[in-house]
């Protein structure tokens, strides 16, 4: 019994996993725009007071994916706080990350997160009447299956989310791109797979340096 719940619970994960998928859907980069040595860069995240979560661990992810490179990268929220530029001026702001010297600064968005919900029925047998209907204990088990098996339901959550990168001396958009992401999992599976995807689609359109 107990191996019969291993090799159920490892079916059940093999689809959960291959279900689930994040891809780059689009991406921009200024024309002419070359890898530059950045020192240190601004990791910044905006979700909904929901999504804390989310933005907590996107920014970490990307901040950790940009350390790789061997460039010093902050997040937002542990630098500043969640809102430290809402009720700024553009030029407080601006005055404020140069001082603290970051030369990048990278903004990510959670645009959009949508949950649907499907119904998958019970067990139903399409065992031919005749045969069903021959014995009264073949009957009793077809319709037990149909009564006692129930249906249920399941929830999958799609997410949409943008990343701008900026070169702070030049205040200047140098690259941006939307991604989507299908049953993650988890905040830290959608945050890894985003990060990856951004991060190795700077570097391959040469933003970053290897």
């Amino acid at each position: 019994m107990k191996k019969c719940l291993i090799f159920i619970f490892a079916i059940c994960s093999f689809f959960t996993i291959s279900c689930s998928s994040t891809r780059l859907v689009s991406s921009w980069s200024l024309p002419g725009a070359t890898a530059h040595q950045y020192k240190k860069v601004l990791v910044i995240g905006l979700t909904g007071a929901k999504d804390r979560e989310i933005r907590e661990s996107v920014e970490n992810a990307v901040a950790k994916k940009i350390n790789e490179y061997n460039i010093n990268a902050e997040t937002a929220s542990s630098k500043y706080g969640p809102r430290t530029f809402q009720n700024m001026s553009d030029e407080e702001a601006t005055k404020l990350v140069k001082d603290d010297g970051f030369d990048g600064i990278i903004i990510l968005a959670l645009l959009d997160k949508n949950k649907e919900q499907s119904y998958t029925p019970g067990r139903i047998s399409r065992t031919p009447y005749a045969i069903v209907r021959s014995r009264w204990t073949r009957n009793y088990r077809v319709l037990y299956d149909r009564v006692y098996t129930p249906g249920y339901y399941t929830t999958s959550t799609s997410y949409e989310l943008e990343a701008n990168f900026y070169d702070a001396d030049k205040n200047e958009l140098q690259y941006s791109a939307q991604v989507r992401s299908f049953d993650p999992g988890s905040a830290a599976a959608l945050s890894s797979d985003f990060s990856k995807a951004i991060i190795d689609d700077m570097v391959n359109k040469g933003l970053i340096a290897k």
